[in-house]
């Protein structure tokens, strides 16, 4: 144990670290207040207990021990007061500066060794619990984060299965589903109020854009031929399925998820479905898959249609721009053509 003892006469230090020395501690000491502030913050990390007397020159015990307690570095440290006062003003004034105990001198060896053997076993085990708190602290942390990515990895597996399952069952590829995610993550990543987050999340829940169409009979969602009103009516339902199939869970994947199924085919000016949203009522998500949706699926042939020229998707989209997309969005769209167009070719 290392222990500072701060004395303006030096034969009481001789004195303490005579009786002290037997009990294996090493020492440093201070005949001065102004001294022993500069030992205590140079030495704080070796220190266990400072022995401090009251009356010195220059800066006074009182002063010092404030100024220690003041410290959040030095704070801690246990001090024990070593004066020949023995008034109660004194006693009061010490404990209520954050000292741990008073000695009044002259004191008995006995006494000493026994004051400071228990404030420093106290001291070391406090900070033996404060260290066994950091790791358990940190192993709980890690656990988390474990756990968080165990359970992120295990949405995005089940978003990749349910997406399979999807292209299985519908009119969806799975080039214009992978297609769907990089350019919406595109998007995303150029979007100003969007975080680095985002666009994985973005990258992840695109792919579940179009789960709905699951429940959508199957003589309708391949029907090669122009809907009735009453089948496209049907068709139309899908972003509602889809929510309700997604909308219940917890996991920020799937919400995300639940979230674009649901708006994807709302439209800027409000003319879209399944609700109607208009402009910034419908989620960034939402008008960012809305765009990267139509973008891909007219790129390229379907079984109704012929793949168009990337000038004609363009003028569309900007035909479209504020009524039908998010004008911020179609902004990003034209400023980075190059690299959504290569995206579309993958």
């Amino acid at each position: 144990m290392h222990i500072l003892i701060v004395d303006d006469v030096p034969e009481n230090i001789q004195v303490a670290m005579n009786i002290l020395k037997e009990g294996e501690h090493t020492f440093s000491f201070a005949t001065r207040g102004g001294e022993a502030l500069t030992i205590i913050e140079r030495e704080a990390a070796q220190l266990d207990l400072v022995l401090l007397d009251i009356m010195m020159p220059d800066v006074d015990g009182y002063s010092v021990c404030q100024s220690v307690k003041e410290n959040p570095a030095t704070s801690a440290i246990p001090i024990i007061f070593l004066s020949a006062k023995s008034n109660v003003d004194a006693l009061s004034k010490c404990f209520a500066l954050g000292a741990v105990d008073y000695i009044t001198k002259p004191f008995h060896a006995e006494e000493l060794l026994a004051r400071v053997k228990t404030h420093t076993e106290l001291y070391r085990a406090k900070k033996l619990l404060q260290q066994s708190n950091i790791e358990l602290s940190t192993k709980i942390k890690f656990e988390h984060r474990r756990l968080s990515s165990e359970l992120e990895d295990n949405q995005k597996e089940m978003i990749a299965m349910l997406a399979g399952l999807m292209e299985s069952a519908s009119d969806e590829t799975g080039q214009h589903i992978y297609r769907v995610s990089e350019i919406s993550a595109l998007l995303a990543h150029y979007h100003p109020a969007l975080s680095a987050d985002d666009v994985e999340v973005v990258r992840h829940a695109a792919p579940m854009h179009d789960i709905g169409k699951m429940m959508v009979p199957y003589e309708i969602l391949h029907k090669p031929g122009r809907y009735t009103e009453e089948e496209f009516q049907q068709m139309q339902e899908h972003p509602a399925h889809a929510y309700k199939l997604l909308g219940g869970s917890g996991r920020q994947l799937i919400r995300a998820a639940a979230t674009i199924a649901h708006e994807h085919h709302e439209k800027w000016n409000g003319k879209g479905y399944p609700r109607g949203l208009q402009g910034e009522e419908i989620h960034i998500y939402g008008r960012i898959v809305a765009l990267a949706d139509v973008f891909d699926a007219l790129s390229h042939a379907r079984s109704y249609k012929d793949a168009w020229s990337i000038e004609k998707v363009v003028a569309y989209i900007e035909d479209h721009n504020g009524t039908q997309f998010d004008p911020e969005l179609v902004n990003i769209f034209v400023e980075h053509l190059d690299e959504f167009r290569a995206i579309t070719h993958q």
